[in-house]
């Protein structure tokens, strides 16, 4: 089965993954990615402290440049996984970098996936683009789906307006989990607010 975690923080989903099954001792790897313009290693070191009450084994992939996500290590480690930490920042760079890369089809295949924040978006068929709130390309690693993370009121309307009345948006919390299993989404915990096109929706 693939298990697929998209949450607005590391902290909400750390509550929920006991849930899902990841027992204590498992094998993690973080990849900070996204977080390359704020401190790559910085945010690993505190994922790895956030991530201490499942006891598992957290190894940093400190990936942020195209070279580094053709690495084989880094694409093994990734397939050999119980749990793959995406963690948040700035997503376009995160697409740039994993994009038809060693990494990417790694991810892609993983069978137990965690994105926070605006890496959520990306990992879907269709991301919203954070700088203003429009659809693009995401990456395709998982689909049925499209969400963003709180915005304006305005940017929202925008958002949902633009893709379209037969497209589920799930807008997650800080403390919003949804989880995917063999593509059938729920919500898991915490605030989130679906609509299809302009009126409310369920998963």
């Amino acid at each position: 089965m693939t298990t697929t975690v998209l949450a607005g923080s590391l902290g909400a989903a750390v509550a929920v993954l006991g849930s899902l099954g990841l027992e204590a001792g498992a094998d993690c790897v973080v990849v900070p990615t996204a977080a390359a313009f704020t401190g790559a290693t910085e945010a690993t070191v505190r994922a790895a402290e956030t991530l201490a009450p499942l006891a598992a084994r957290v190894e940093g992939l400190v990936v942020v440049t195209r070279e580094e996500a053709a690495n084989e290590y880094v694409a093994r480690r990734v397939g050999e996984a119980d749990l793959v930490v995406l963690l948040d920042g700035a997503a376009l760079h995160a697409r740039a970098v994993w994009r038809a890369s060693r990494l990417g089809a790694a991810l892609a295949a993983s069978r137990r996936l965690l994105a926070v924040g605006a890496v959520a978006s990306l990992v879907l068929e269709v991301m919203v683009d954070p700088r203003g709130g429009a659809p693009t390309t995401g990456l395709g690693y998982r689909g049925g789906l499209v969400v963003t993370t709180r915005a304006s009121k305005d940017q929202l309307a925008r958002t949902r307006d633009l893709v379209g009345a037969d497209t589920t948006l799930a807008v997650l919390g800080e403390d919003a989990v949804v989880v995917g299993e063999d593509g059938a989404w729920r919500v898991a915990a915490g605030s989130v607010e679906v609509t299809r096109g302009a009126g409310p929706a369920t998963l």
